[in-house]
């Protein structure tokens, strides 16, 4: 039996519903260790939801920006000591854009996922000193942006429970876009595609309390809004699953080089097509023509949007089944598990 102690990024919770990526493939690894006999510790901010063992910290108040950072790396880091003077901990599986602000002290292998564009990382994550400590990318294209390391090992891509996904509605004629409302994902260019195909569109997601997300929210994503394009806020997991398959297709318009995107795999799994810009994975991960479109700029997403009821919805089921199972993702994290804890 393996004892892992997972990090989460410091101000988000974790569970099932969360709305981050890395949230949630932290959430479907602590199930899967829970489920599989092994022991699972999360550390994580209060308000989290785990299959495991959670040491909680107290979750941050107010506005998210530096003081708060600061406070919430002190308590993240005092409560995965107290975790490590709890148990024998075989590895520390850690999250967080800011994993290298708490590390443990040496005498504990840890491995970091890097959920995030290596460039949004502090340039010392690639050669940290601390021994017994790896990194790794969750795409080929994140795993290339990265430089030489010799902590770096292969990626793992990652995967969503398919079982999960598909539900019985009818298709309808809306197009969806969902997750955190912030400059980097483009939403703004979504409601302007949308806008130009004369098709409705519903944008689900929540805008976090740091000053630039909310000022995107006010001033570029509100003044949008109509009744034919409207902003629905954060969705429970039962409602996300109904719209991923009711809707025409999902756009997903990041400006940033995308390490992986649930959103799109989860469409794709509910046989829904992906309208996306090609950045970073999503260029592997939606095939143009076949499981979605590449769009560019915003006359191309409308095109792709007018186009989308031309794509098979059980292309895009096979494309999720073949390539982004969440039980091909746990095994290979198991695997690594055992190797980087027998190698510390």
């Amino acid at each position: 039996m393996l004892t892992i102690v997972s990090v989460a990024y410091p101000l988000a919770p974790v569970g099932p519903d969360a709305v981050g990526g890395a949230e949630q493939v932290l959430s479907l690894l602590d199930a899967a260790l829970t489920a599989a006999g092994h022991r699972s510790i999360v550390v994580a901010c209060e308000g989290s939801r785990v299959a495991g063992t959670l040491v909680p910290f107290p979750a941050p108040a107010g506005p998210l920006d530096d003081a708060a950072r600061a406070r919430a790396r002190a308590a993240c880091r005092q409560a995965l000591d107290r975790a490590l003077r709890h148990w024998s901990v075989d590895l520390v599986h850690m999250h967080g854009l800011d994993f290298d602000a708490y590390l443990p002290d040496p005498g504990v292998p840890v491995l970091a996922t890097l959920h995030l564009p290596p460039e949004w990382y502090a340039p010392g994550i690639f050669r940290l000193e601390r021994p017994d400590t790896w990194i790794h990318c969750v795409s080929a294209s994140q795993h290339a942006r990265c430089p030489p390391s010799d902590r770096l090992l292969a990626p793992i891509e990652n995967g969503v429970p398919l079982e999960r996904f598909g539900a019985r509605v009818s298709r309808r004629s809306f197009a969806l876009a969902l997750g955190r409302v912030c400059p980097e994902k483009g939403f703004h260019d979504a409601l302007d595609a949308a806008r130009l195909a004369g098709v409705p569109l519903l944008l689900a997601g929540t805008v976090f309390p740091y000053d630039a997300h909310e000022r995107y929210f006010r001033d570029a994503i509100r003044p949008r809004l109509d009744d034919r394009r409207r902003f629905v806020g954060p969705l429970g997991p039962r409602s996300r699953r109904r719209l991923l398959a009711a809707a025409r297709c999902v756009l997903v318009p990041s400006l940033a080089p995308e390490t992986s995107s649930l959103v799109a795999i989860e469409a794709l799994a509910s046989g829904t097509p992906v309208v996306a810009r090609p950045a970073g994975a999503l260029a592997t991960i939606v095939e143009h023509g076949r499981t979605g479109f590449l769009a560019s700029d915003v006359a191309a997403m409308a095109d792709a949007i007018a186009a989308a009821p031309s794509i098979a919805p059980e292309a895009c089921r096979a494309a999720a089944r073949a390539r982004y199972s969440a039980e091909r993702m746990v095994a290979e994290y198991l695997e690594v598990y055992g190797r980087l804890a027998g190698a510390g």
